[in-house]
């Protein structure tokens, strides 16, 4: 796997991390996107979980909201302690 993309799937975790871990956005709960613009990859991120069916993506009148998906919990859990070991056994 070259840095790049590396880097990228660790900017996913991260992501990912904190929708689960410290905002707890599951389901029907969802976060302002523009609280993530800290990410350099942002919009490819978001369209690579979003096409994997990951997370989910709602336009609101005033801002885009983004959640993770429950359906995935599993998967999403097993991909954020992949790429960030240091984390592993806190998202539940």
């Amino acid at each position: 796997m070259t840095s790049l993309k590396k880097s990228v799937e660790k900017e996913k975790a991260q992501l990912m991390f904190k929708l689960a871990f410290s905002k707890k956005n599951w389901g029907a709960k969802y976060d302002r996107l523009e609280h993530f613009k800290r990410f350099v990859n942002l919009e490819n991120i978001i369209k690579e979980l979003n096409k994997l069916g990951w997370l989910l993506v709602t336009k609101k009148p005033n801002y885009t909201g983004i959640s993770l998906n429950t359906r995935y919990k599993k998967e999403i859990i097993e991909f954020i302690e992949a790429h960030m070991p240091e984390v592993k056994g806190w998202v539940k």
